[in-house]
């Protein structure tokens, strides 16, 4: 296929907006079906949860209980490849250690004036559910890149939803994976009847605080639809990058970094940013070739990324490709720039920022322990990746001698007499 090398200054207003958008699940379409099978999780309960596993997964629960049995995790244990234990151990390790590093400490008691006293109390959650989608593929990453924070965190309840096979049976490297983060309560549903069950609850299912994890745009409806209900995190959609580099890049480097996150699925985006006219040119050269060597599906999903929600692009500076990439605020940017942290005081919105050519995006999504779950759809502007504060809740604590309430008391009542509130002005001033 051929790929376009197009400069950012010559492009029109409507094309740069094309470049930008992502492709965004649409959920419109799937409001009213996902509010009729919440419907019916939140009045028939169990049975309702039965019936749509059927009705969409394809599973008969009537022969397989909710929740995984420990036989369950012993066949995993025993059935998994050496080499793949080996792997989610490394891995779970390095993200254990970088969200133990997050761990929020309680805010010591300052004195805010005399006698006057404020700190700060971190607690962890109630409960939450972490979601792991199967539609593409099996995620073990996906469970501990959730519940590896969950657990530093301290939340006293974890659970795990998550789409079964079609015998029923749930993926043993998640199964392998919960049990080494020290997570035991697993159900084999997901779609927009799980979510609704976790929020809601049903007769076996006792409901959480939070339903945290991408899905399909079932499961992103069904999170909007019950948002008054449970805390449903951040938005998760398609996966995203962006590649900025200069003239020193590797072109083929950049090929196949973009490639990474774009056969993920045709909903994809990859835009490579570049400063240098020929090495982005080289670039795209070294991107249609590789296309071509992908198995099916991922030809597909990579070819449909870089003819609709993809792009290669050259800017003027550097100035003005970090510009480019701060608009786009992309889940994913590597700078692969000769010195990658003088630029990196250039990036104000993205996800994840890896710096230079030796760690590509798939070594941050699996093993070097940030967190790859991350805001997309150009989101990164206002959210931050998942974390150890996801999964925990913060308390102001305030304490006041005599002394300090009558030191407050003058100031507080003149405020509370301009703004009309009698007991307000009573409360401090009868203290005395």
């Amino acid at each position: 296929m051929d790929i376009p090398v197009r400069r950012w200054r010559d492009l029109s207003n409507e094309q740069k907006t094309s470049i930008l958008q992502r492709s965004e699940i649409n959920i419109n379409s799937v409001m009213d079906p996902v509010h009729d099978i919440i419907r019916r999780i939140q009045d028939n309960g169990d049975a309702a949860l039965k019936e749509l596993s059927l009705e969409l997964d394809k599973v008969d629960l009537d022969l397989h209980p909710f929740r995984v049995g420990e036989q369950e995790f012993d066949q995993a244990r025993e059935n998994l490849a050496d080499e793949v234990k080996d792997a989610l151990l490394f891995c779970i390790e390095n993200v254990r250690s970088y969200h133990e590093a997050q761990l929020s400490r309680s805010m010591e008691m300052m004195e805010i004036r005399p006698g006057v006293f404020a700190g700060e109390r971190a607690t962890p959650i109630d409960s939450a559910a972490l979601y792991v989608p199967r539609g593409r593929g099996s995620f073990p990453s996906m469970l501990y890149m959730l519940g590896v924070p969950a657990t530093v965190a301290g939340v006293p309840r974890i659970a795990v939803l998550t789409p079964p096979n079609r015998d029923g049976s749930i993926d043993p490297a998640c199964l392998y994976t919960a049990e080494i983060c020290g997570i035991e309560e697993i159900y084999r549903f997901g779609g927009a009847h799980g979510v609704a069950a976790m929020a809601l609850g049903t007769e076996s299912v006792k409901p959480v605080a939070k339903v945290i994890g991408p899905g399909s745009m079932y499961v992103a409806a069904a999170k909007r639809l019950l948002s008054d209900t449970v805390d449903v995190g951040l938005p998760a959609g398609p996966s995203e990058s962006a590649v900025l580099a200069d003239a020193k890049a590797d072109p083929y480097l950049l090929a196949i970094d973009l490639l990474t996150e774009a056969e993920h699925g045709a909903d994809s985006s990859a835009v490579l940013v570049c400063t240098d006219e020929t090495v982005a040119g080289r670039a795209a050269e070294h991107l249609a070739a590789e296309i071509e060597k992908l198995p099916q599906p991922r030809k597909d999903f990579v070819s449909s990324v870089f003819s609709g929600y993809g792009a290669v692009i050259y800017a003027d500076s550097i100035e003005e490709a970090a510009e480019i990439v701060n608009l786009y605020a992309p889940e994913h940017l590597q700078v692969q720039c000769h010195e990658p942290f003088d630029v990196l005081p250039l990036i104000r919105n993205a996800g994840e920022i890896i710096l230079g050519d030796n760690t590509p995006f798939s070594a941050a999504n699996y093993a070097v322990g940030a967190n790859a779950v991350l805001p997309t759809g150009g989101r990164a502007r206002t959210y931050s990746p998942v974390s150890v504060r996801d999964f925990m809740k913060y308390s102001s604590v305030i304490y006041a001698t005599k002394a300090g309430n009558a030191l407050l008391a003058e100031h507080v009542a003149v405020l509370a007499e301009y703004e009309g509130f009698p007991a307000h002005k009573n409360a401090v001033q009868k203290r005395r």
